[in-house]
């Protein structure tokens, strides 16, 4: 059994990227939490995009001997210049919660009109192979050199996958599903919020279904090597 330790302790977010994987990756691979390996330190997420965030923390459990994934997602929305981007999640401050976070997107979107709400939502997923594992990236999935020295990576040893979905934000939330900004989320494909598709469904075009689908086809590709 392949152990895989997934840099979070977010319970939504370690049950949806599980999923993912158990319908995406190869078998014989055991996913588990930084709890699961007794990490309870905080990781500081000080990168300047989706991909060094998510690295930093694929980073962690790695350095500990284990084969780390992780993601970094969040909302860009054109008519804020991309905010709030990779503040996502504290966009209302550092005590911030989704409904906070969502209030203050409201708040800032007030003036502007439906047809100039575009966002889309953004998932970068990483992976960091430990030093005594005989796998590697292949060279065509391996980060840039400037990114991998900035972070104090070997390339051969990184990768980052990203996913994008289109949609736009409504006026008012809609919805009781999902988590974060999912309610205010309008995808125009299915005519519905986020929130008000089931998880399953919602997994076909998220971002982060986009991004762990090929992730996992590579990282399968990878442990087999």
């Amino acid at each position: 059994m392949t152990e895989i330790v997934l840099a979070s302790n977010n319970r939504k977010k370690i049950a949806e990227l599980g999923t993912l994987l158990a319908s995406s990756a190869s078998k014989g691979i055991s996913v588990l939490s930084l709890r699961d390996i007794g990490f309870t330190d905080e990781i500081v997420e000080d990168g300047a995009s989706f991909e060094e965030n998510s690295l930093i923390k694929a980073a962690t459990p790695a350095r500990l001997g284990y084969i780390g994934i992780a993601d970094d997602s969040g909302l860009c929305v054109d008519a804020l210049d991309g905010a709030p981007g990779i503040y996502s999640a504290r966009y209302a401050g550092e005590d911030a919660n989704d409904e906070s976070n969502r209030r203050k997107l409201l708040d800032a979107l007030r003036d502007i009109p439906a047809e100039e709400r575009t966002a889309r939502f953004v998932c970068t997923a990483s992976l960091v192979l430990p030093e005594n594992t005989p796998c590697a990236v292949p060279e065509k999935w391996r980060i840039p050199a400037d990114l991998a020295a900035k972070r104090g990576l070997d390339p051969a040893r990184a990768m980052v996958v990203r996913g994008e979905c289109e949609g736009r934000i409504l006026f008012e939330e809609r919805g009781d599903g999902g988590f974060g900004y999912d309610p205010l989320f309008y995808y125009p494909e299915f005519g519905a919020t986020f929130a008000e598709i089931p998880g399953e469904r919602k997994n076909l075009v998220s971002h982060r279904g986009r991004a762990m689908r090929e992730f996992t086809a590579r990282l399968a590709a990878i442990l087999k090597e």
